[in-house]
């Protein structure tokens, strides 16, 4: 049996807390660093504690397994014992998270008896509703997996001045230091304290413990916000009562249109002007933002097929490439030094490799890429290791040589061309350009002016169907390219 002790004294233990305790002879506390355990012992009740464990090593997980173990094998040996702990069990309470594991494992039979959590009393001192507010629970003990720009923030456990001064740095790069936080110091005993303190300050104005708590009144971020509702909203299509169509899609059906949405979004791009974003075109960028949308909506929509089969969510789709691009940054993130773009592609590279665990480099080059794509990728990657085929003048020669020998008609006319291909994509490297992206450029120039030539045989009464090769030819040279 598991019994919330409350965040404070003996005033604050529930009816039903008390009962249970008071019933069961074999008991054990957490922790007797708590103001209830003090109250309950001059009322005759004793626990035997766990704050031995904590003295003898650094390493919390070692000391809650410990606990389980003792609790567990305590149960069978005598059928009943309490384990109380400060709080409320559902609320950051490891061991009883993993009590709860066990039981399950060992089909025990566990019984839990709530208290009032800290988190209570700090909502009624701070005057603020979590449901209204967005506001969130963490562990100051966690806090590199903290997300700060996703509202306002109750930060338990932070119980050592180290810890502040950890958690006061992260959040320095999310806020001004002046920022005021609001730190809890023994809510419901007769020292409480609530008191704000500016963000610069809270490592050196706040003499910490145990039931230390600080509440941080951070703005959600507005993407983090609208993702959320985005996703909700994927979900909510795809349960019953929802949108037949999104029901019946699977992730090969959607396929095609993750393909032509990705299409959507380069030609937006291509609209943009070629020194953006340091040009803008608003209308360019209103068509953007529309297809970067429509692009979003697809993944999500994989995310949510994937996590109906229970293999993973959006929330590992976001982690897994934030922590790719972490692992693959070290010299932002680790001691590397790269400090050109090619030394960056360099490490990257081999990095990757060393992730997919190949041999080769090339080898996780997919095949279905486009050609001009899948040529541009392998001599990027044969770049980072010093063969770099980008030469503009010895591509330019290559080129050369390539046309004359089809003027001539030597040799594999398909095999020359591909090497006349080759050619043009390496002096697009070593021009900075890129060939599929030219490519497309000048189709779509082509495409406005062949519209622009159509218009003109309508207004002279042409037409282009009926007209020779030659007459076409002509008025084509007519039209402004």
């Amino acid at each position: 049996m598991v019994v919330g002790l409350g965040p404070a004294g003996a005033e604050l233990l529930t009816a039903a807390a008390r009962t249970a305790l008071e019933a069961c002879p074999r008991r054990y506390v957490r922790t007797a660093r708590h103001p209830a355990v003090d109250d309950l012992h001059a009322d005759g009740l004793t626990f035997e504690s766990f704050d031995g464990r904590y003295d003898t090593t650094d390493d919390l997980a070692s000391v809650y397994a410990s606990i389980v173990r003792t609790l567990v094998d305590d149960a069978r040996k005598h059928g009943e014992v309490a384990y109380a702990v400060p709080g409320s069990p559902g609320v950051a309470e490891r061991t009883v998270v993993l009590l709860q594991e066990a039981a399950r494992r060992d089909e025990i039979e566990l019984a839990v008896v709530p208290g009032l959590s800290f988190a209570d009393l700090a909502w009624a001192r701070l005057g603020v509703d979590p449901m209204a507010s967005s506001a969130r629970l963490a562990d100051g003990r966690d806090v590199d997996s903290i997300t700060f720009d996703a509202g306002p923030l109750l930060i338990a456990q932070c119980d050592h001045a180290l810890l502040l001064s950890d958690l006061k740095l992260a959040l320095l790069e999310h806020l001004d230091p002046a920022t005021p936080v609001t730190v809890l110091h023994h809510l419901g005993a007769p020292d409480e304290e609530v008191r704000e303190v500016a963000l610069e300050d809270l490592d050196r104005k706040v003499d910490p413990d145990h039931l230390t708590s600080v509440y941080v009144p951070i703005a959600a971020n507005a993407a983090a916000r609208e993702l959320a509702r985005l996703l909700e909203l994927a979900t909510r299509l795809r349960r019953p009562g929802g949108c037949p169509w999104d029901a019946e899609q699977t992730h090969h059906s959607l396929s095609r249109y993750l393909l032509e949405e990705s299409y959507e979004v380069v030609e937006a791009v291509e609209r943009l002007p070629a020194d953006a974003p340091a040009s803008v075109d608003e209308a360019a960028y209103s068509a953007l933002v529309d297809e970067l949308g429509d692009l979003l909506y697809q993944v999500i929509f994989h995310a949510v097929l994937a996590e109906e089969a229970g293999a993973f969510g959006m929330a590992e789709v976001a982690r897994g490439i934030h922590d790719k691009l972490v692992h693959r940054h070290p010299h932002v993130f680790g001691d590397v030094d790269a400090g050109t773009s090619d030394a960056v592609m360099a490490n990257w590279e081999q990095i990757k490799k060393e992730e997919k665990g190949v041999e080769s480099i090339v080898e996780g080059i997919t095949p279905g890429l486009p050609s001009l794509l899948y040529t541009h990728k392998l001599m990027r990657k044969a770049a980072s290791v010093g063969l770099d085929p980008g030469d503009v003048q010895a591509s330019l020669a290559r080129i050369d040589t390539a046309t004359n020998a089809l003027r001539g008609g030597n040799g594999d006319a398909e095999a020359t061309l591909g090497e006349l291909l080759a050619a043009t994509v390496a002096l697009a490297r070593g021009l900075g350009a890129d060939t599929e992206s030219a490519l497309r450029g000048w189709s779509a120039h082509f495409k406005e002016r062949f519209e622009t030539m159509e218009r003109a045989a309508i207004e002279q009464g042409l037409d282009l169907h009926t007209m020779t090769p030659q007459e076409v030819k002509a008025l084509w040279s007519e039209t402004p390219s």
